[in-house]
Parts: structure tokens; sequence; C-alpha cells
């Protein structure tokens, strides 16, 4: 008897091991556009770069623990969603209307199963209004009032419109106002993203964003879109974007990804640079982050920086803003 519960004990023991040793790696990014080292000063960057560190080693800790990647790219993106830094949650930018519109996304690689929100005003943190229409009900995206009344039904957090004001983003809303211009790469910054695979070998995606400044009529981009903004096959990788959205939904750009992947054999990183020039070719800017189902990792961006940084399970890290760096 003591031989045998020896062994049963030795058994669970050595398969906690084997769980619990797996390879996981996760990737972020907080926004890819025009960013100058001369015009950031060295207080911003760290700033930055602090706060990316705060959600990669929160992500990281999660998965030594045995998390599965969906709890850790919520858990992750909600960091980034809560700081004023980025151009998600609490510092979205402003519609042409002055307020807040926020737009989520997240998927699951081993059902393909996905959730998105767009348009929500009151959701304080969007990334887990978009995870609840994945798990609690029948559809993949909802909207507007609807989704935000979803949100309240599903307990989570409701805020004023208020809530997501920062000066710095009601300040590039006024610049927008008075130039009269439609867009800027330098004000679209900061929509974040976080790609994981867990030591169970799942992967997962979650994008979470306030859009463009000085949108209008209802404008929705391709981070809640499935397959534009965001997708996750365990056969291929997770994918997070960000850039000029509508570039990214003509392109079907998250999925395409995938799909090269699977039928073409590219590697993950030649993936993300072929979806890279098809974006270039259409005059499109922005960046993508992956990570395969080996844990590879890639960051791609055709803009002067991106807010990006990874972990893996061997001990790589890097945390980065400018090109080259």
């Amino acid at each position: 008897m003591i031989k045998r519960a020896l062994f049963i004990a030795l058994f669970l023991v050595s398969g906690f091991s084997l769980v619990y040793g797996q390879k996981y790696a996760i990737v972020i990014h907080g926004g890819a556009g025009v960013m100058s080292k001369d015009k950031m000063n060295e207080a911003a960057r760290t700033n930055y770069k602090a706060k990316l560190n705060e959600a990669l080693e929160l992500g990281e800790q999660m998965l030594k623990n045995g998390a599965d990647a969906t709890d850790v790219v919520v858990k992750v993106i909600n960091v980034m969603e809560n700081s004023p830094l980025f151009n998600a949650g609490k510092g979205a930018v402003f519609t042409h209307e002055g307020v807040n519109e926020l737009d989520a996304s997240i998927m699951e690689g081993a059902t393909l199963n996905a959730g998105a929100v767009a348009g929500v005003r009151d959701v304080k943190n969007p990334i887990n209004a978009a995870r609840e229409v994945m798990v609690n009900s029948e559809h993949v995206m909802l909207s507007g009032r609807g989704a935000s009344e979803f949100a309240k039904q599903q307990g989570l957090e409701i805020v004023p419109n208020k809530y997501f004001y920062t000066e710095r983003r009601y300040q590039s809303l006024q610049s927008l106002l008075k130039r009269e211009r439609e867009r800027t790469q330098k004000d679209n910054t900061g929509t974040v993203g976080c790609a994981v695979l867990d030591s169970h070998g799942n992967l997962c995606a979650g994008t979470s964003t306030g859009g463009m400044t000085n949108k209008k009529f209802g404008r929705i981009g391709d981070s809640p879109i499935i397959g534009a903004g965001t997708y996750a096959n365990n056969k291929t990788c997770a994918v997070s974007c960000t850039g000029h959205g509508e570039y990214y939904i003509r392109l079907g750009f998250a999925r395409d990804i995938s799909a090269m992947m699977e039928y073409q054999k590219l590697s993950v990183t030649e993936a993300c640079k072929k979806e890279i020039d098809k974006l270039s070719e259409l005059e499109g800017t922005g960046g993508v982050i992956a990570v395969d189902a080996d844990g590879n990792i890639a960051m791609e961006f055709n803009t002067s920086g991106m807010f990006r940084g990874y972990i893996k399970s061997g001990g790589e890290k890097e945390i980065a803003i400018f090109e080259n760096e």
C-alpha cells in the first residue's frame, strides 16, 4: 500500500511538472505610429516601458502558475486599459462629438470561439465585455447600447463616460478640429493587444482600443473585428493588430497571417512580414504582434515605432518602442 501510494504521488507530481514545465510565451503591444526619439523625452519613455513591463510581468506570473491563455490576455490588457498612456480604456481618444467610444475583441485558439464589443461608452474594461460575449452569449459581436446592457447584466463595472477623459486626448481632438483634419497617425497610437501561448499549449489573442481621434458616424475599426484586428488558432498562431483599421479590415489582416502559416507553411515572422508588406502596398500603416504554437514571437510594423514587448519561458525578454531598438 505504501509503495502504491508513493507511486501515485510521484505520478501526480510528475504530471504537475509536465503541465507547468511546458513552455509559454506572451507578447504585447501598446500601439504603433509616428514616433520620434527626439520628441519623446526620457521620462515618457520610462513611463511607457514601465507600464509595458508591469503588464508583461503580470502575464508571466500567471503563466508560471498555470493560468490559461484567455485569463492572461484579459488581465494583461486590463493593465493597459487602466492606464492613461494608451488609446484603450482610461486613455481612449475622443470622437468628433467629444465622447469616448471603445472597441475590443478576444479569440481562443483551441475552440475558435470569439467575442467582441464595439462603440461602448460606459464599460470600464471593454476586453472583459468581449470575453463575456464569447463565453456567455451565442453571438460574436455586440455594439453600442446593447453591448453596454449586456455588460451590465454580466456584472461588469460600468462607469460614466467622463471616466475616460484625459487632457492629452482631449487636446488632440481640439487640435484636429482646429486644423479641420480627419486623421493623424500621431493621435491614433495606443491601441493595446496581447497574444499568449499558455503552458497547456493553447493560444489566445485580444485587442482593445478607443479607435481613431475625431471619428464620426459610429466608425468602427479593425480592433473588434475577428480576422481583421484579432485572430487565434491553435494550429497556427495568435495575432493582435494596431494601426489604420480600415486597411486591416480590407486585408482580413490577422486571419491572413494564420492562413499563410497553415497553407503556405510560412513561419510566424515570415507571415507577419509579408502581411505588413501588403499593408504598405496599400499605403496603410501600423503593426502586428503574434505568437505561434511553438512559442515563437513576431513583432512587425512599418511605422517609426511600436510600443511592444514579450517574455518567453526560456527567460528571453524584450521591451522596446522605436525601430532598431
